[in-house]
C-alpha cells in the first residue's frame, strides 16, 4: 500500500467510526484507489506528503470555509495561543538590523532571572552566529524554544559595556497572555482588551475585572474588536458574568449533533454596572457569542461594526502523523435563534474576500449601505429591541471605518516596516534617557511630545527609500504621532500601555466612552 493509499485510508475510517453511510466507506474506498493510482503511474515525482495535503485540504474546503486540515507544525503554535503559554525563554524580540532585538522580557521568566534587559542583541545561540546571516522570526524560535528544563547559551552585545556577555538560560513554561490591557479611563469606567479567548481568559478577566472594581470602576468597556474567538467554554464563562443564571448564551445543532444549550449560572462579576462591547469585522466566534447573548438580553450596548460571522462548530479529529482535521459538525444560535455563520453559498474564495467586499460595498463606512430583509430581523428578549441576522452580530451603535487619517505615505511607513524599525532604533538608542525622563508611564504619557522627533522619522523614512509627501502628511501626521508614541509606550512598559496611548485614535473607543459618559445614549438603547 502506497504512502497516498494509507493517508487516505486513516480518514476513511476516521468518518467511518463516526457513523456515516455505507455510500460514503464506498466512496472512500474509491478515492483511496485514485491515489493510488496517481502515486504508481503519474508522469512526473511528486511530493506525496504535499499532494496529499493540498488534496485534504480543497476536500474540506469544498464542505465549509472553517472545516479545515492543520498540519503538526501549525497545530503546535495554534495550541501554544489557546493553551496560554509556551516552553522557552520567556522574551520579546524583533530582528533589527540583521540581528535578534530583544524590546522586554516576561516578568518571572527565565530571561529575566539570569539578566537579560530589553535592548540587548543576541548574537550567538548555542555556539552558532546568529547576527547578519539574514535570521528570520521563525529562525528564532527554532533555536530559543524548547523543553521546560533544557539550556540554552546565548552571547549578547549591550551597548551599556564593550564586552560581549555569556548567558545560560534554562528553558522554563512561558505564559501567553489573552489580556492586552486592562486600565481605568476616568473616575468610574474601566476598559478591559481581549485578544482572543484562551484556556487563561476567563482567570486573566475575573483578576483584572476584580483590579478595576477595587479602583472604583462601575461601568466597563469590554473590547472585543480585532478578537477572532478561541474556546467556546471560556466564552460561556465570560457571559457568564454579565447575565443572571438561567439565561441561555448559546446553543449548538446540526444534522448529527443534537441540539445543546448553554446557559448562565450563578451569579457573575459584572451583572449591574454599564456595559458596552466594542466589536469590529474580525471579531469572531467567541467574540459574537459574548456580545450576542449581552445584546439580546439587553445586558449591555454593542458599538462598532457587523461582526465577522463564524458560526461553525468544529470538532478536532487527530491524524496518524500528529496532523489535525477539524469537521464543522454543528452552528452556533444566539438566545433568540439568530444564526452567526454568515453565508458562504458563493464559494471558499469569495468568502475568504468578505471583508474586502464590504469595504467596496461601503458597508464599512456607512450603515445605510447595510440592507437587512425582514426575515433577519429579531426582537431582543426583555425590551423588545429590533436587532438584525443575517450572519455576525450588528452593533446597536454604528461606527464607520475612519479612512480620513489614511494615505499612501502611511501605508507604506507601517507595510514596509520603516515605521517599525525606526521606533525601534529610537528606543535602542534613548532608553535611558527616557527612563530618567520619564520615570513612570503616567508621566510619560502627560509629558512625552512625539511631535519633536517626527522630523527624525522622515528623515529616516527617506533613507529606507519612504519619499516624504506634504499632502499625505496633513492627513496622516497626527495619526503616525500618535502611533509612534504608544509604541515608545510599550516597548518602554508593557503592551497595555499601548493601547491607553493609541485609543485615542479609535473611533469606536470615542463612542463607547461617550456612550458610558452620558447615561441618555445608554438609556436610549436599553
Amino acid at each position: 500500500m502506497t504512502f497516498f493509499s494509507r493517508t487516505v485510508l486513516s480518514l476513511i475510517l476516521i468518518v467511518t467510526v463516526t457513523g456515516l453511510n455505507a455510500q460514503f466507506d464506498v466512496n472512500g474506498l474509491k478515492l483511496m484507489e485514485v491515489m493510488d493510482k496517481v502515486s504508481r503511474y503519474y508522469v512526473d515525482s511528486l511530493d506525496e506528503g504535499k499532494f496529499v495535503e493540498n488534496t485534504i485540504e480543497q476536500m474540506l474546503h469544498e464542505l465549509d470555509p472553517h472545516s479545515a486540515y492543520i498540519t503538526a507544525e501549525e497545530l503546535k503554535e495554534i495550541s501554544e495561543q489557546l493553551s496560554g503559554e509556551f516552553e522557552g525563554i520567556g522574551v520579546s524580540f524583533n530582528i533589527l538590523e540583521d540581528t535578534i532585538f530583544i524590546v522586554g522580557t516576561i516578568q518571572g521568566g527565565p530571561s529575566e532571572r539570569v539578566g537579560i534587559l530589553a535592548g540587548d542583541r543576541i548574537i550567538e545561540v548555542d555556539g552558532e552566529n546568529v547576527a547578519g546571516i539574514g535570521i528570520t522570526t521563525a529562525g528564532v524560535q527554532k533555536r530559543l524554544k524548547g523543553e521546560k528544563g533544557t539550556q540554552v547559551d546565548v552571547k549578547v552585545l549591550r551597548k551599556s559595556t564593550e564586552n560581549v556577555m555569556d548567558f545560560a538560560i534554562v528553558r522554563d513554561k512561558i505564559p501567553v497572555y489573552s489580556l492586552d490591557a486592562s486600565y481605568m479611563v476616568n473616575d468610574d469606567i474601566g476598559y478591559i482588551k481581549l485578544s482572543r479567548f484562551s484556556q487563561t481568559t476567563a482567570d486573566e478577566f475575573e483578576e483584572a475585572l476584580k483590579e478595576l472594581q477595587a479602583s472604583g470602576m462601575e461601568n466597563l468597556i469590554l473590547d472585543l474588536s480585532g478578537n477572532g474567538g478561541g474556546y467556546l467554554r471560556i466564552a460561556i464563562e465570560l457571559a457568564d458574568h454579565f447575565l443572571t443564571g438561567g439565561r441561555r448564551i448559546v446553543y449548538t445543532e446540526g444534522d448529527k449533533v443534537q441540539r445543546r444549550d448553554y446557559k448562565a449560572t450563578a451569579r457573575g462579576l459584572f451583572e449591574d454596572g454599564r456595559l458596552v462591547i466594542m466589536i469590529d469585522e474580525n471579531s469572531a466566534s467567541a467574540s459574537e457569542i459574548v456580545s450576542g447573548a449581552v445584546q439580546e438580553w439587553d445586558r449591555g450596548v454593542i458599538v462598532g461594526r457587523r461582526s465577522f460571522g463564524k458560526g461553525l462548530v468544529q470538532q478536532p479529529f487527530r491524524l496518524n502523523d500528529g496532523s489535525e482535521m477539524r469537521l464543522t459538525i454543528a452552528r452556533y444560535y444566539t438566545p433568540t435563534g439568530r444564526l452567526i455563520q454568515k453565508s458562504y453559498e458563493e464559494g471558499y474564495e469569495d468568502y475568504t474576500r468578505d471583508i474586502v467586499n464590504r469595504f467596496n460595498s461601503g458597508e464599512l463606512i456607512s450603515k445605510d449601505s447595510i440592507l437587512f430583509p425582514e426575515a433577519d430581523k429579531y426582537k431582543t428578549l426583555v425590551k423588545g429591541r429590533t436587532i438584525y441576522g443575517g450572519g455576525g452580530i450588528m452593533p446597536d451603535y454604528f461606527v464607520p471605518f475612519d479612512t480620513t487619517s489614511f494615505s499612501e505615505y502611511y501605508r507604506q511607513l507601517i507595510s514596509l516596516g520603516v515605521f517599525n524599525r525606526f521606533v525601534l532604533g529610537f528606543v535602542d538608542e534613548n532608553r535611558p534617557a527616557l527612563e530618567r525622563k520619564y520615570r513612570n508611564f503616567n508621566a510619560f504619557r502627560q509629558k512625552f511630545n512625539p511631535g519633536e522627533y517626527m522630523d527624525e522619522l522622515i528623515s529616516f523614512a527617506e533613507q529606507e527609500g519612504v519619499t516624504f509627501n506634504e499632502a499625505d502628511w496633513e492627513l496622516s501626521g497626527d495619526r503616525i504621532a500618535l502611533l509612534f508614541k504608544a509604541y515608545v509606550a510599550r516597548d518602554l512598559w508593557e503592551t497595555g500601555n499601548f493601547f491607553e496611548i493609541y485609543n485615542e485614535s479609535d473611533p469606536i473607543y470615542h463612542k463607547a466612552k461617550e456612550i458610558l459618559e452620558d447615561p441618555s445614549y445608554y438609556v436610549d438603547k436599553l
